[in-house]
């Protein structure tokens, strides 16, 4: 089972890669980008695992939470794989109310995750209430162009991808932080085809 779940995992990247998308580089370039990362680290999301995979493998321990299982456990069987699981301490939740104590954190990572969430600014209190006093939050997502290419991969499957639930994206993100405060710096990748 782990051997085919890989095979999954590795031909989804590829896939994305004919697209002109390096899913792996773009998690390597977040994880460079947020240095330095120490602490307690929750990553929100944790999906199939992409930024799961680079920060095991980097060697952090960290939690790991999302609100389906069944993306949860490919990310579990990816990461098995690897012999790195043992680094993540995976939670099934609802990043909207987080079972963890104020300021639990350090540093909170999510990838990929704002156009999906039915509340974001909801989570984003969330996320403020577990970091702690001089962490640091951490959040990446698709640019236009990105979920243009996103829609092309899924149209190629025969599905489409569910962006925007909450109509919600970082600039918006970027706002509600700005409102409250926060020192904002914003890194970007440059990507090019392949």
């Amino acid at each position: 089972a782990a051997e085919l779940n890989h095979r999954k995992y590795l031909d989804r990247i590829d896939l994305y890669k004919r697209y002109g998308y390096d899913t792996i580089a773009d998690r390597k370039f977040i994880l460079e980008a947020s240095m330095p990362l120490c602490g307690r680290i929750l990553e929100v999301g944790t999906g199939k695992g992409h930024m799961a995979l680079i920060l095991a493998r980097a060697g952090y321990d960290f939690v790991s939470v999302d609100i389906s299982e069944e993306e949860q456990n490919i990310a579990k069987t990816n990461l098995e794989y690897y012999g790195v699981a043992n680094k993540v301490d995976f939670k099934i939740a609802n990043a909207e109310n987080l079972n963890y104590p104020d300021y639990s954190f350090d540093a909170i990572i999510s990838v990929d995750t704002v156009h999906h969430m039915n509340n974001p600014f909801k989570v984003m209190e969330e996320l403020i209430r577990v970091l702690g006093s001089n962490g640091k939050i951490i959040l990446s997502d698709f640019t236009d162009e990105g979920f243009e290419l996103l829609e092309k991969v899924h149209n190629s499957e025969g599905r489409s991808h569910n962006a925007f639930v909450s109509k919600v994206g970082l600039p918006d993100i970027e706002d509600y932080f700005r409102r409250r405060s926060f020192s904002i710096e914003k890194k970007h990748m440059i990507s090019l085809k392949i």
